[in-house]
């Protein structure tokens, strides 16, 4: 037991990273099931689909779980912008033989709001994470109102500060080094992105309450590194997407456990933020920070139909592939197994 397991409920300080569109229940109740922390990624789900994955979680453990939103601004419409990006894209559409008038646009992903609260008051989880920041204070408040305990990501020290700030219970130390999105709020200066190792003694040192290690964490000998540095716990995203119960596509698999994993990069491509994945064509081509992708989340709608092309034909050309920089850790086992080695990385700081 430390703060962190007395905090969460949990047996073990091992969280299983939130990751859209790789997973759902299964792949958190396994990981609860276990003794760690599973997570439930919300943003991308209709209010249908929330519902039933939260139903299906709360029937499959009776330990602790984690539901995470993202809590972003909502872009405005910028027409210019989004006409400059579908012609960049149009001589993809045109070797694709697809159509890019015919492709609406569309918000993607909306952020934590009051009708996912609703919904979520049901089930009342254990913990409640964020990605970009926190919710408006009234949310928050109602949040932490029925229990739940609040996590969010830093990528700086000062973000960290003001995280503590308003109501975070925990930090997640997210280092530039973690696949997906970063987490970053306060600035959308990549330059101030540190490593994992560099940026947790400073956060731990910043603050005074519990902090989580983040990325490129992938096996026991990285939890105990961390450990050794002052985090209370770790939070696991990339090894934990070969497991059986992830959803993680065969192309996607594939590519995790092939040569291409050793290059990854930060790119906006995809959504309109930066977040990082293994490096594929469209990211050599455009460059993965290119200035006329559109505001996130606006810069799927456009991307989506030329995935969905290219995917068909067995190509992850223009797939958002989401690897950290470590991807040693991903292999074809159950999620159970995965989190008995990791725990071993705790059993070795002790």
């Amino acid at each position: 037991m430390n703060a962190l397991t007395t905090l969460l409920g949990t047996q073990y300080p091992l969280i299983q990273a939130p990751m859209a569109g790789v997973q759902g229940a299964a792949l958190a109740v396994a990981v609860s099931n276990a003794g760690a922390l599973g997570s439930l990624p919300c943003a991308m789900l209709s209010p249908e689909v929330m519902d039933r994955e939260l139903a299906a979680l709360a029937a499959g453990t009776q330990r602790p779980f984690n539901v995470n939103f993202f809590c972003h601004a909502p872009p405005e419409a910028d027409e210019a912008r989004e006409a400059a990006w579908r012609a960049w894209l149009s001589t993809y559409y045109r070797e694709a033989g697809l159509d890019i008038d015919a492709v609406p646009t569309g918000p993607g992903r909306v952020p934590f709001n009051r009708a996912a609260a609703d919904l979520l008051e049901r089930f009342r989880p254990k913990v409640v994470s964020f990605h970009f920041g926190l919710p408006d204070l009234d949310l928050l408040d109602r949040v932490k109102g029925w229990g739940s305990v609040v996590l969010s990501s830093a990528t700086t020290v000062e973000e960290a500060r003001w995280l503590e700030a308003f109501g975070a219970d925990a930090i997640i130390a997210q280092g530039v080094e973690a696949g997906g999105h970063r987490g970053m709020f306060l600035t959308d200066d990549l330059t101030t992105q540190a490593g994992t190792f560099a940026l947790l003694p400073q956060i731990v040192a910043a603050v005074g309450v519990p902090v989580i290690a983040a990325g490129g964490i992938a096996d026991a000998a990285g939890v105990a590194a961390a450990m050794a540095l002052g985090a209370s716990g770790v939070q696991v995203g990339t090894a934990f997407l070969c497991c059986t119960e992830a959803t993680t596509s065969a192309l996607h698999r594939a590519a995790l456990q092939s040569e291409a994993a050793h290059h990854t990069a930060l790119t906006h491509l995809f959504t309109g933020r930066p977040a990082r994945g293994i490096v594929n064509r469209v990211m050599r081509e455009l460059g993965p920070m290119n200035p006329v992708a559109p505001a996130f989340p606006l810069a799927t709608a456009a991307m989506a139909p030329l995935r969905a092309h290219w995917e068909a034909k067995g190509s992850g050309d223009f797939s958002p592939l989401w690897s950290g920089q470590n991807a040693s850790g991903c292999r074809e086992v159950p999620a159970a197994e995965l989190v008995g080695e990791l725990v071993r990385g705790l059993a070795a700081h002790s």
